[in-house]
């Protein structure tokens, strides 16, 4: 008779309370020995969780969560453990992601691919000191352009007791004033539930978005002019109706004339 195998102890990165529940259900009918520790709606939520407690045995992630892609935790946490990651993405674009021993379900999941995907998983963990993380391959697996943006596509902002998702192609620029504020190319301003504007950045296309100074992250389609200074700075001038002046420094004007001279 074959030994049960040793307990697991799992968590779930998912933004869909309903997606994530369903998922607990289906592992624990193809795998009743893992146990689902905690589900983590969010980047921002996995990330204070990963400071706070030990390396799970397992994690079934998202790849798409609603303020940014699942896998920027790989590159500031040194995880070991198998992740099977969960996409809404087509079987072709999925494929990027069977790279060393990780693997993948698709949305909505089959319970024998679950299954399947968990003894794998227990296979790697029986297996120390193999590889199963290559986040350079992950990168350019979204980076493909088949396999759409790696970017963040909109930010969700309160608005009159309501949740409003505001593309990120309709945001002139970002800027932090005690707060963290958004503002639009009609001049509409929002505050974002974000910590810092270096974590709103790591979210934004640089072809795009570039950060001018401490205040400001600006997108390149609202410049209207760019004035240099006695003192090698540069003045740059928004476009109506936003009537904005940003300052970038001295030593940050070669590499902003190189980003906009495109």
């Amino acid at each position: 008779m074959n030994a049960k195998p040793e307990s697991m102890k799992a968590i779930i990165i998912e933004d869909e309370n309903l997606v994530a529940q369903k998922l607990v259900v289906k592992i624990k009918a193809v795998a009743d020995d893992i146990d689902v520790v905690e589900i983590l709606p969010s980047l921002k939520t996995a990330r204070k969780w990963f400071m706070q407690n030990a390396e799970p045995d397992l994690i079934f992630m998202d790849v798409q969560l609603s303020d940014g892609v699942s896998f920027e935790l790989f590159e500031i946490y040194k995880l070991s453990c198998p992740v099977i990651f969960t996409t809404a993405y087509d079987e072709y674009a999925v494929r990027a992601f069977k790279v060393n021993g990780i693997d993948y379900l698709l949305k909505p999941i089959d319970e024998n691919e679950l299954k399947n995907a968990i003894e794998k998983c227990r296979k790697l963990v029986s297996a120390p000191g193999k590889t199963l993380v290559n986040i350079q391959q992950l990168m350019s697996a979204f980076q493909n352009p088949q396999n759409g943006s790696i970017y963040k596509e909109k930010f969700v902002v309160n608005f009159r007791n309501s949740w409003m998702p505001i593309k990120t192609s309709d945001i002139a620029f970002f800027m932090r004033e005690n707060l963290n504020y958004l503002f639009t190319f009609s001049g509409e301003k929002y505050i974002l539930d974000y910590d810092s504007l270096e974590e709103i950045e790591e979210l934004l296309d640089p072809k795009t978005f570039w950060r001018a100074n401490r205040r400001y992250i600006i997108n390149v389609d609202s410049i209207q002019s760019v004035k240099p200074q006695e003192n090698q700075k540069l003045t740059v001038l928004l476009k109506q109706p936003l009537k904005v002046e940003v300052d970038v420094s001295r030593e940050k004007a070669p590499a902003f004339k190189k980003w906009i001279d495109r």
